[in-house]
């Protein structure tokens, strides 16, 4: 049976799932021989795709709004097609051109043009997972990347480009630097997020930061055999992920558990790696350098506010030992001068009522 025939509108089978897999991203034999080498283990574990086709079916609704009149591909295969047109390198004018056939009748609508690249735009963004639309009409919230000229490989290549800013010093990422602890420490809440553009943006004066949490798309464009992405791009991403969602750490798994099911997070994402030292320096990030930056900033300038933040923050040793003595002191002080009034009470009490 082919699945890629299966309409859009439709949940994707699991047989479908695989098959949409496989086409979207064939894995190079030789980068899987090379990631063997090296990470054994992550090879064996299994992916989650769950998160992803939430993503797959929520844009494919979004598409297809009033009855599909604003695209023209039905089926997976479509995308598919859409999806080699993106890795051959064709413009997006050529792309257009190759789905004019899907038009049913010898004359297109007047709106063709619009059509066509609203189908594209599709393609791109279940393709990639960034939010790719010309439509500003369609186009969901959050970071856009509009393609207009050119390949979407060269598109993709300058967005991600852009000259760093902000002076970094000596940041250096400690073992504390984790969503966990961003959390209970510093109250910045982890908010995932399905679009690549936004990955550790921080909003809401910076008590919330997205975070591109799909690593199994991730992990599966590394060993793509032709990746719109650069590799370094993928590769960081994934150190970020690592540094932010430790591997084996049970305060991480703790705080991953505890999160609402919905929207669903990727379970691959506490699996991505361990860092090594020279991975908690700020000079080895290059795509997501200044972001790292506010938010390391955002942590190390924000102080406890509640008594669990108080707890929580040992990043200073000393200052939590002295306000956890203060505390047990007032505790102590607050006891004994209860008691005290409970024991003056019963003696007066007894004075008056002797017997």
């Amino acid at each position: 049976m082919n699945h890629l025939v299966e309409k859009l509108q439709d949940t994707p089978s699991p047989p479908a799932r695989d098959v949409i897999i496989d086409a979207l991203w064939p894995a190079s034999t030789e980068q899987e021989k090379e990631d063997a080498e090296w990470e054994p283990e992550d090879l064996q574990e299994d992916l989650d795709w769950r998160p992803y086709f939430e993503y797959y079916e929520n844009q494919c609704d979004h598409a297809l709004h009033q009855r599909g009149r604003h695209i023209v591909v039905r089926t997976h295969q479509h995308i598919i097609d859409i999806a080699r047109d993106l890795d051959a390198g064709y413009t997006r004018e050529r792309t257009r051109d190759n789905l004019k056939t899907l038009f049913a009748g010898p004359n297109p609508p007047t709106n063709a043009t619009s059509i066509l690249d609203n189908s594209v735009d599709l393609a791109a963004r279940l393709y990639l997972m960034i939010n790719i639309s010309e439509n500003k009409s369609i186009a969901e919230r959050g970071s856009r990347l509009v393609w207009k000229e050119g390949t979407l490989k060269d598109t993709v290549a300058s967005h991600f480009s852009e000259p760093q800013v902000l002076s970094s010093g000596n940041i250096r990422f400690e073992k504390t630097f984790t969503a966990c602890n961003l959390d209970r420490i510093a109250g910045i809440k982890f908010v995932p997020t399905d679009n690549l553009a936004d990955h550790l943006r921080m909003a809401q004066d910076d008590k919330i930061v997205a975070v591109f949490h799909h690593a199994s798309f991730l992990t599966r464009m590394k060993r793509q055999k032709n990746s719109i992405y650069p590799l370094q791009l993928i590769e960081e991403t994934l150190r970020t992920l690592a540094l932010l969602f430790p591997k084996d750490d049970a305060p991480t798994s703790k705080y991953l558990r505890g999160l609402p099911d919905l929207p669903p997070i990727d379970r691959h994402l506490p699996s991505v790696g361990k860092l090594h030292l020279d991975d908690r320096q700020i000079e080895t990030y290059t795509y997501w350098h200044d972001r790292l930056v506010i938010l390391k900033q955002a942590f190390d300038e924000s102080r406890p506010e509640v008594l669990s933040q108080w707890w929580h923050d040992r990043r200073n040793g000393y200052q939590w030992y002295t306000f956890w003595v203060a505390v047990f002191v007032l505790f102590l002080t607050i006891f004994f001068g209860l008691v005290q009034s409970i024991e003056g009470a019963m003696q007066v009490y007894k004075a008056y009522h002797p017997t």
